[in-house]
């Protein structure tokens, strides 16, 4: 990936937005995102992935490694587009504003999508444009679309088991019996089909204006997808089973520093040698779709092209598992000649990296990963420290959604630790400036991108972890609430983005615009001067107002004086008593 510009973003995901209906999502909560981010002059907005997520709420296994999440439909875009009314919008689970509680907020969704598919289908000609829309999108998208609804039906007509528990007819489907099922469940496919219409319909919205306004966004996909997914039931013979359909070998990580006894993921693997018969057509077409959705795509585990940790279905941890070797020479040879030779790719090139692992990520220019809780986790010297960054070909992560926040992480460091990371960020003894702290480090450093969890702008502690590797539960549930990004937090982050050189200058500037970064800290440093004045002056009105209204309400006590005893007013007139 060709990369001349010095640029930084925020990470967070699209659940994580504020709110009323539970659960982030598309709606004008996500613009406001982006107004922050080029206030802020951050032009990067990394999101995890965006599929429709299955067991555990992880974004990182879902029912399709194509279809987008449907809880991130916005409720209140249903209303504007005359889908659904006020009315059906009534009894939102209520909940901790700071978390999403999946449980309860699925159900209410579901019935609210239903409520929004029917009126759909009952509108007829009232809707007609968004008919035609939704005939053209099941056209364009049919490659997946099908597979992925039809998978998705029976799904619900199996009471949402997995398609390993299925009848052998459904779980190993002819042709023909396909056929029979889309007519038996016609309207249930249509369903899905319309939710990822309109899913799709609002994100690539949402992507088009945080593009008008200069920002790019980085997605991440996962390298294996899940076993109850459309995508392995569909595509059986591309993956390593058995005759019934179970997996062979299943995929994780040997023990590392996230876990001791390493991450047993379960993900099916790969049968390479069926992807290469097939001159690697499903994988061409998994990363050109993501590529129409997203501007920079982040590949989760890009070790497991080179060699990927095979584990024996059944293992009750990742231990017992060896290294076997993937064609990712010849993967992305064929990916490049579909799509281009400059593939927008970021490799996620954490845990175990080998020479081989780094030859393959070099070979297609792919930037690699730099965290700075790995640089100071303890006193030795490492290639994550950014005095040891040797080219700008990588994107420094203060933290990711599968570290500690930045605070949580710093209260678990040894005295000498803390005591290095201070010294390094010249931070004081605010623990709750460490966060921020250490953006700037990222910030000044060579790496080409920079990337932030949001947690660490806000100085949060682990209570807003995105996800904790290993744990089945309590993760992916973390929002942040109303009025966290405040104006004084954009420009703060925006004066450093612009002190370390991440400014990136509009593409039509007037004669009056200022060109270097000294200019701007200027600019910037008189309108914190023009802002301060004009809070003393309205201080000072503050102050004059209070003052006149003591001495109106003074007047209007002794007009009431003398309208209850106008003879004992007379009389302290007289008498020499003060006359207003």
């Amino acid at each position: 990936m060709k990369n001349n510009e010095r640029l930084s973003g925020i990470l967070l995901h699209p659940t994580s937005l504020p709110s009323p209906y539970g659960i982030g999502d598309l709606g004008e909560t996500a613009y406001r995102f982006v107004d922050f981010l080029v206030k802020a002059e951050q032009h990067l907005w990394q999101i995890l992935p965006l599929t429709h997520t299955g067991y555990g709420d992880s974004p990182y296994q879902s029912f399709s490694a194509y279809a987008g999440q449907p809880l991130l439909i916005s409720p209140a875009h249903l209303m504007e587009l005359g889908l659904v009314t006020a009315a059906d919008l009534l009894n939102v689970p209520s909940g901790d504003p700071e978390s999403v509680d999946y449980g309860s907020i699925i159900p209410w969704k579901q019935s609210v999508f239903k409520k929004a598919y029917t009126h759909f289908m009952d509108a007829g000609p009232k809707l007609l444009s968004l008919h035609t829309e939704f005939s053209d999108f099941i056209q364009e998208e049919q490659a997946w679309l099908d597979d992925y609804a039809l998978f998705m039906a029976c799904k619900s007509a199996n009471n949402g088991v997995s398609w390993l528990d299925w009848e052998d007819k459904y779980r190993r489907p002819t042709p023909e019996f396909k056929q029979k099922l889309c007519s038996a469940l016609k309207e249930q496919i249509g369903f899905y089909q319309f939710l990822q219409f309109i899913f799709y319909k609002e994100w690539l919205a949402l992507k088009d204006y945080a593009n008008s306004r200069g920002v790019k966004i980085i997605g991440d996909i996962p390298i294996f997808v899940s076993m109850d997914s459309a995508d392995v039931w569909a595509n059986q013979h591309l993956f390593q089973l058995d005759t019934k359909g179970y997996p062979l070998k299943v995929a994780g990580v040997p023990p590392d520093y996230f876990s001791a006894t390493g991450q047993l993921w379960g993900n099916p693997l790969y049968d390479w040698e069926a992807h290469e018969k097939e001159g690697f057509s499903w994988w061409i077409s998994r990363i050109q779709h993501q590529l129409k959705s997203l501007d920079i795509l982040r590949i989760d585990h890009f070790r497991g092209f080179e060699s990927y940790w095979s584990i024996p279905y059944g293992e009750k941890t990742a231990i017992n598992g060896k290294w076997v070797p993937a064609p990712g020479y010849e993967l992305f040879r064929a990916i490049q000649k579909t799509l281009g030779d400059d593939l927008p790719i970021i490799a996620e090139d954490l845990g175990i990296i080998t020479p081989e692992v780094d030859a393959l990520r070099r070979e297609f220019r792919f930037p690699g990963m730099k965290v700075l809780q790995f640089a100071f986790d303890n006193m030795g010297e490492n290639d994550y420290l950014p005095y040891r960054f040797t080219t700008p070909d990588c994107v420094c992560y203060t933290g990711t959604h599968d570290n500690d926040t930045t605070l949580g992480w710093y209260r678990t460091l040894s005295s000498d630790c803390q005591r290095r990371i201070r010294r390094y960020t010249r931070c004081t003894d605010d623990e709750t400036r460490i966060g921020r702290e250490l953006i700037a480090a990222a910030l000044g450093s060579i790496a080409g991108y920079v990337i932030f969890p949001l947690q660490d702008v806000l100085g949060y502690d682990s209570s807003a972890r995105m996800n904790t590797p290993g744990t089945a539960s309590g993760n992916w549930s973390w929002r942040f609430t109303e009025g966290a990004l405040r104006d004084e937090l954009a420009f703060a982050l925006r004066e450093d983005t612009i002190l370390y050189g991440r400014y990136h200058m509009p593409a039509q500037q007037t004669d009056n615009e200022p060109d270097t970064n000294d200019e701007l800290l200027k600019e910037h440093e008189a309108e914190a001067d023009a802002e301060n004045q004009l809070a003393d002056l309205e201080a000072d009105i503050e102050n004059t107002l209070t003052d006149l209204e003591t001495v109106a309400e003074d007047q209007l006590t002794d007009l009431e004086t003398v309208a209850e005893n106008p003879l004992a007013a007379k009389n302290h007139v007289q008498t020499g008593g003060p006359n207003r």
